[in-house]
C-alpha cells in the first residue's frame, strides 16, 4: 500500500528544482517560446593540454594539426601551414606555449616559453595586440595549457575564464 501524496508544496518545489536544472544545464540549449532551437555551433573540442601533449602537435608529422600556445590559449594553425608547418619560418613556435617568443617577436630559442617575466610595457602590448589581431582572430581555440586551467600545485585555478573567440569568415573582409 502506497504512504500519503507529498505535500503540495513540495511537488511545487520538486518541479521548481527541475525546471531550474533543466535551465542551466549545459549543453542544452535554451529556447524561449516562439524560438526555434539554434543548431549548435560545431568545431573541435576544447581540451587541456600538458606540456608533452602539446609537443606533439609541433608540425613535424603531414597528417597532424599543427597547434601553437599564446598566453595558455592552444590554437590549430594549421591552416597557416606555409607559415607553421615543418621547415616553415614560424615552425619553431609549435608545439609549445611561445608567449614570451611572440611577445618579443623572437624565435631564439631561449624566449620560446610561457614566462612572461621582465616583459617590458611595449613587449607585452604588443603580445596582446598579436594575440587579439591574429591569433583569436585567425585561428581556431582548441584547448587551453594545463598552467591556465591549474595553479601550480595541480588544484583548479578558480580564475579561469575561457577565452571569446570572434567567428567570421575572411570573405566578408574584402
Amino acid at each position: 500500500m502506497a504512504g500519503p501524496a507529498p505535500p503540495r508544496r513540495w511537488r511545487w518545489r520538486r518541479l521548481a528544482a527541475l525546471a531550474l536544472l533543466l535551465a542551466l544545464a549545459p549543453g542544452l540549449p535554451a529556447v524561449r517560446a516562439g524560438q526555434a532551437p539554434r543548431p549548435a555551433e560545431q568545431g573541435p573540442p576544447v581540451r587541456l593540454f600538458t606540456e608533452e601533449e602539446l609537443a606533439r602537435y609541433g608540425g613535424e608529422e603531414e597528417d597532424q594539426p599543427i597547434y601553437m600556445a599564446v598566453k595558455g590559449v592552444v590554437f590549430d594553425v594549421t591552416s597557416g601551414k606555409e607559415f607553421y608547418g615543418r621547415g616553415a619560418p614560424y615552425n619553431a613556435l609549435t608545439g609549445k606555449d611561445s608567449t614570451r617568443g611572440v611577445a618579443k617577436m623572437s624565435l631564439d630559442p631561449a624566449d620560446l616559453t610561457h614566462d612572461t617575466t621582465g616583459l617590458t610595457a611595449e613587449e607585452l602590448k604588443s603580445l596582446d595586440d598579436v594575440f587579439n589581431k591574429v591569433y583569436k582572430a585567425k585561428y581556431p581555440i582548441v584547448g587551453y595549457t594545463a598552467r591556465r586551467i591549474l595553479n601550480e600545485d595541480g588544484s583548479p585555478n578558480l580564475d579561469f575564464q575561457p577565452e571569446d573567440q570572434p567567428h567570421f569568415d575572411t570573405k566578408d573582409e574584402f
